[in-house]
């Protein structure tokens, strides 16, 4: 079916639930810096707002993806025929005793450290994730041999029917970058609660100060990425498959495979995310060829024809 987005966008724009662009380009909402216009982008400014444009989205039939830090996110140069819907305004944190309530928008980065201010120990991992509550949940993102379901407690999302539902622990089934979220993609997440332990506030933060100094050292984290982007296998990290490939530093346009930490591929400010992940499969393919390996990434596509993008 197509769609006028031009009504589209003037429809949401008299439904008041926030901000309500045209043709916004995605690499401005992305850590790739990579990605074609979505027709339409929406930052609903309340869960009211989000039911509204989810409502209207499935009852015109439209594509539709909601969205929160963009780190995780590789977007195709083409257009999204669709609404792109962006958490940025689900940004409250909630502490209360040992106890964390966080909404999908919240950097990881930020709650790391506002928590270490309060004295509460759980987050130190996160500490240099580009990423928010959602994804985070959404992947079970993890480092350093901890992750974020070591300290979840429950969330809230709103289902396929737009009900609001609370999942325990045992009901989002985490494991290794998995929970049961990935299976239920019309679900979306609202927010996070969080069982944190107490510890003096001056040890938090100084190894999140330390591990801050470690990834600097060892991550391009001043190139556009989007963090790791091949799940480790189990027998062997990753980078190591990537490395014994002799693909360290190996480009692709404007796409490279990072000198610093090779489970890293990185923008160097001219890429394309063709680029990008045309290098992402001549990973897998080498890896593959060279030890028999799959190499799955953590990254995920968006808007990509089946195959080649």
């Amino acid at each position: 079916m197509d769609l006028n987005f031009k009504r589209v966008y003037q429809e949401l724009k008299e439904l008041d639930v926030g901000k309500v662009i045209k043709n916004e380009p995605m690499y401005k909402h992305t850590t790739y810096k990579v990605g074609g216009p979505a027709r339409v982008y929406v930052e609903p400014d309340s869960i009211e707002s989000l039911r509204q444009v989810l409502d209207y989205c499935r009852s015109i039939g439209s594509a539709y993806m909601v969205i929160g830090k963009g780190s995780d996110l590789l977007f195709s140069d083409r257009e999204y025929e669709g609404v792109i819907i962006s958490l940025n305004h689900f940004d409250k944190v909630d502490i209360r005793g040992n106890i964390v309530k966080a909404q999908a928008g919240v950097s990881l980065i930020a709650l790391a450290y506002q928590a270490a201010k309060y004295g509460l120990s759980g987050f130190e991992f996160m500490g240099g994730i580009p990423g928010s509550i959602g994804g985070a949940l959404y992947m079970n993102a993890g480092a350093y041999k901890y992750c974020i379901a070591d300290v979840f407690k429950e969330c809230t999302i709103l289902n396929h029917q737009n009900e609001i539902v609370t999942l325990t622990k045992p009901e989002m089934q985490f494991a290794y970058r998995h929970s049961r979220l990935q299976r239920h993609p019309d679900w979306i997440i609202l927010e996070g609660t969080f069982e944190m332990n107490e510890k003096d506030p001056e040890e938090i933060k100084a190894i999140l100060d330390k591990r801050k100094e470690r990834r600097m050292a060892s991550q391009p984290w001043n190139f556009a990425c989007a963090g790791s982007v091949f799940r480790n296998p189990g027998d062997q990290p990753a980078w190591k498959y990537v490395d014994d490939a002799g693909l360290r530093g190996y480009e692709i346009g404007g796409a490279q495979v990072s000198p610093k930490h090779s489970n890293f591929i990185v923008n160097n400010g001219y890429a394309s995310a063709k680029d990008i992940l045309q290098l992402i499969q001549l990973v897998q393919s080498t890896v593959k060829e060279k030890f028999g390996v799959e190499l799955r990434t953590e990254v995920i596509l968006v808007n990509w024809e089946k195959q080649n993008g």
